[in-house]
């Protein structure tokens, strides 16, 4: 059975939440997903994979999480040349930029993101953002 990868951090929980809505979706394509915060992640383990989740909430001025996803994204800036990246994040303010800048990362780093843009929501997802989520990993689970 293929894996997808979903690695995040969150910091109220919306972003494990949605992690949990992308896992659902790897499952009912028929693969497995492995769900792990950034702290429990090693960028050696992603090596093979093909098709991977990155999720992580807008901080401060529209950015990444800076003392564990940042640096974990730094690793993952070398090794994700070729791959399927799947984003996704929650936020409270602003209109989305971090996300934007972080697909734009990722497509600089040689990887594709998967439908193009990560799939953002504005506190806990709603149900048009699960549904977003678990398409979301059908598609990854499709690519894995």
């Amino acid at each position: 059975m293929s894996k997808v990868y979903i690695v995040y951090w969150t910091g109220t929980g919306n972003t494990a939440m949605m992690a949990g809505h992308i896992a659902e979706g790897v499952a009912e394509a028929g693969a497995e997903a492995v769900c792990l915060s950034v702290a429990e992640a090693n960028v050696a383990d992603l090596e093979e994979a093909k098709a991977i989740a990155l999720g992580c909430p807008s901080m401060g001025a529209e950015q990444l999480e800076e003392m564990e996803m940042e640096p974990f994204m730094e690793m993952m800036d070398t090794e994700i040349s070729g791959k399927n990246i799947g984003l996704f994040g929650s936020y409270g303010w602003g209109n989305g930029e971090w996300m934007d800048d972080w697909v734009t990362r990722v497509g600089n780093d040689g990887a594709q993101v998967v439908g193009g843009e990560g799939v953002i929501c504005n506190g806990a997802p709603s149900e048009d953002a699960i549904e977003a989520l678990k398409d979301l990993g059908r598609q990854l689970a499709s690519l894995s």
